[in-house]
């Protein structure tokens, strides 16, 4: 698939990569150019299989405070020319071995952020190989979602801004998966909200892969709580492993991100990543269900996260699924109007049909997702 292609007809259209215009210098920021990172000074940039277009200057470039730290590297507020930006610079490596892994996730993240562009996914405007490996995205003014939830918690999202945060989500997935790709590492904190939390993005393709129906592909991948069982060893949870799986990976992680929009809980709470990783695989819990939760929304979130991933739905499924039941929600500025009574003259006989949520609408997704399975079947 060539780079910039569309997320197809029901996605936002893809839009071209453009450089910013030129700049005056911040003063509080530092120009990579001229900037060694680590005792060890810079680091020799190995010859990388990148697109040139896709290279930023690094003399135009300037990095100031840390806002962020993650396993594989650091995020900084930057500047290059008239935009402000984050700048992720990634870890480089101590061993051989290690660094060749790094770099080849860096090439990885750097082509696949560069060819999917779409109003869910954070913004790619560059990267530099040289002295650092570095990608710089668009800056968001907004936490994390996983920083926004701890800062509401114990109370709960409003149920419309739940399920408007979880069509964000699937929207990018199904243009990540429109495209060939899996992210692997669908987690809160790899969702940045936007400002007033009006939207949310997802952000970090470093673990992401592309997609053929043959590859082997190793269970290099995300935080446990989130994972797919498949992604498991059958034996052991070690690293590095081939496994055979699909892209359902991403729709499992999705039904535990969707199940802690609805709770604002921690999944598998009381137990460490590997007993959440344990208990998943090879117990086959998930976490429960709450009570006062939309039967219609608890029906996506166990279609996502059933043990067989051939059973699991897709992501413009999940979309239909989420549209559907946002439409039955009352506008945001008036309260649920109290389910009445409709009276029906059935031949002669006066009946009373109650218009209450629940069964019908459930019958209508289950009806919808089956339907959609049959069609995949035969094709």
């Amino acid at each position: 698939m060539s780079r910039g292609g569309d997320c197809k007809d029901r996605r936002k259209e893809c839009e071209e990569f453009k450089r910013p215009g030129p700049n005056k210098v911040a003063d509080d920021f530092v120009q990579l150019g001229r900037h060694s990172f680590g005792k060890h000074g810079t680091v020799p940039a190995p010859s990388l299989d990148i697109d040139d277009n896709l290279l930023i200057d690094p003399s135009l470039l300037f990095i100031g405070s840390k806002i962020g730290e993650g396993a594989h590297g650091k995020v900084y507020e930057g500047k290059y020319r008239e935009q402000i930006v984050a700048i992720k610079v990634l870890n480089s490596g101590n061993t051989p071995e290690e660094k060749a892994t790094l770099e080849a996730r860096f090439i990885r993240e750097v082509n696949m952020m560069s060819r999917v562009k779409h109003e869910n996914l954070v913004k790619f405007i560059g990267a530099c190989k040289d002295p650092i490996m570095v990608i710089a995205t668009e800056l968001l003014p907004g936490m994390s979602l996983k920083k926004y939830l701890l800062t509401i918690r114990p109370q709960k999202l409003d149920l419309r801004q739940a399920v408007s945060f979880a069509l964000d989500i699937a929207r990018a997935m199904d243009c990540l998966h429109a495209n060939g790709m899996i992210h692997r590492d669908l987690k809160p904190d790899n969702l940045l909200l936007t400002a007033h939390q009006k939207n949310v993005k997802l952000v970090d393709f470093g673990l992401a892969r592309e997609e053929t129906v043959t590859e082997m592909m190793t269970a290099e991948t995300g935080t446990y709580r989130w994972m797919a069982p498949e992604l498991y060893s059958t034996v052991t949870l070690r690293r590095g492993e081939k496994k055979h799986y699909t892209n359902k990976v991403d729709v499992y992680s999705f039904g535990i991100v969707l199940w802690e929009l609805l709770t604002n809980r921690m999944p598998f709470e009381g137990m460490s990543n590997l007993q959440a990783a344990y208990a998943a695989a090879f117990k086959q819990m998930r976490p429960p269900l709450p009570e006062d939760a939309p039967p219609e929304l608890m029906f996506i979130v166990q279609s996502c996260w059933v043990e067989d991933p051939n059973t699991r739905p897709s992501f413009s499924q999940i979309i239909r699924m989420l549209n559907a039941f946002l439409f039955t929600l009352p506008p945001p500025s008036l309260p649920e109007p109290e389910a009445a009574p409709s009276v029906v003259n059935n031949g002669g006989a006066i009946t009373a049909t109650s218009s209450a949520r629940g069964g019908g609408k459930l019958s209508f997704f289950r009806q919808l997702f089956a339907a959609k399975k049959s069609g995949n079947s035969r094709t």
